[in-house]
């Protein structure tokens, strides 16, 4: 019996370690499409790309904090007291202040090497790409669905 416990919490790890290799990689990939959207669309010379993608980079990792902050697990909600669910909103209003503050340092740093014009670009071309990735996850599930039945 031991033996087998053992052996199950081992495969649940290997499991949940595997689990975490897939969702890295997708994530890097989306990354990667991302990347060459951006640059793509931008008309980034090797020159501009330099200054921009470190910037760039920089800022996606700090909003990916916030965002991991975000929507960590909630406990059940029915049985959250008033003072848990305040200090809740707390932490949302918090979030959304640093992350006014990134975008507003984003916009910022981007001055540097960039007019205002490809700036509003960049926050269009960021829409577009969430707007794609969607669409793509929805399409890839429908094709899922359809060839199960």
């Amino acid at each position: 019996m031991r033996t087998l416990l053992i052996i199950l919490l081992m495969f649940s790890g290997l499991w949940q370690m595997q689990s975490q290799d897939k969702h890295d990689n997708h994530r890097e990939k989306i990354k990667e499409l991302k990347t060459a959207f951006l640059t793509q669309e931008l008309n980034l010379d090797k020159n501009k790309a330099q200054k921009f993608w470190p910037i760039y980079n920089e800022y996606e990792s700090k909003l990916h904090q916030l965002r991991k902050r975000e929507h960590r697990d909630l406990p059940n909600l029915e049985c959250i007291t008033e003072d848990d669910a305040e200090n809740m909103l707390e932490e949302y209003v918090t979030i959304e202040k640093q992350d006014y503050v990134l975008k507003e340092k984003l916009f910022k740093d981007l001055r540097e090497i960039m007019s205002a014009q490809e700036i509003i670009k960049l926050h269009k071309l960021e829409d577009e790409f969430h707007k794609k990735l969607i669409k793509e996850y929805r399409a890839r599930k429908e094709r899922e669905k359809k060839k199960q039945e």
